[in-house]
């Protein structure tokens, strides 16, 4: 098995209603939802919301001690139409911009929203990385 691998990002959401409703406005499917967790499949991995008080009592952490935003999740894009649509789309869904889709210095097109609960994302187009018709790099 590699070793380089992940098969799930767990989110902790304070208001997991509201935080699940975030996402399915971006047009994601809920694979599961229980009572204190909902689960999207990502073709290979799962992207998780989880209540944040039962996640940091499953963590044995505060629930304060549980920060947003010290790293980024991200979706590449086919090209720099796609990110500026997506982005838009998230704005329009909710999502906070934190900067506008934009040339970035290694040679891609990239912005950043975060979502209700802080949760930054990145929106790029990678011209160095060629995407499958799933949207998964090739």
């Amino acid at each position: 098995m590699k070793a380089n691998r992940i098969t799930l990002v767990t989110l902790a959401a304070a208001d997991l209603p509201a935080l699940a409703a975030f996402y399915a406005a971006l047009g994601w499917q809920a694979e599961e939802t229980l009572p204190k967790t909902v689960f999207f499949d990502l073709g290979g991995m799962k992207l998780a919301l989880y209540d944040r008080a039962a996640l940091a009592a499953d963590l044995g952490r505060d629930p304060g001690a549980l920060g947003t935003g010290a790293m980024t999740l991200a979706q590449n894009f086919p090209d720099r139409d796609a990110v500026d649509a997506a982005f838009a789309s998230a704005l329009k869904a909710g999502a906070t911009p934190c900067a506008a889709p934009a040339q970035v210095f290694w040679g891609g097109y990239s912005g950043t929203w975060a979502d209700p609960e802080g949760h930054v994302w990145e929106y790029a187009h990678n011209p160095f990385w060629p995407l499958d018709p799933d949207g998964r790099l090739a």
